[in-house]
């Protein structure tokens, strides 16, 4: 098992039940192929750096996870064709501090 971390920039129209949901669809995906998800953390509507199509705003949502790595790929397509998503970047994330470790301690270990 590897440690990943996938960023997920949502549409900023949708609900927080919608949002709710995803994180849910995001977890099923994990679990259903032998991972784990350690945490979810939802940054809320943040403003863009640039416009993407025809958003300015998006919702980001920060999933810190657990998967074989054959898996990765799969949930990459699985949100590639999720129509809520505006970006996603599923990132390697061996060697970072855990979740909820502050920065400054992570340095000083």
């Amino acid at each position: 098992m590897r440690d990943y971390e996938l960023m997920v920039v949502l549409d900023p129209n949708l609900e927080d039940s919608a949002v709710e949901a995803l994180n849910t669809r995001i977890q099923t995906l994990v679990s259903q192929r032998g991972g784990s998800v350690e945490s979810v953390d939802s940054w809320g509507r943040r403003r863009l750096a640039y416009p993407i199509g025809r958003y300015r705003d998006g919702i980001y949502v920060l999933t810190r996870m657990h998967l074989p790595p054959n898996t990765a790929a799969e949930i990459d397509r699985a949100l590639n064709l999720t129509e809520s998503v505006i970006r996603h970047r599923l990132f390697r994330a061996d060697g970072l501090a855990p979740a909820g470790a502050s920065a400054t301690a992570a340095t000083h270990a």
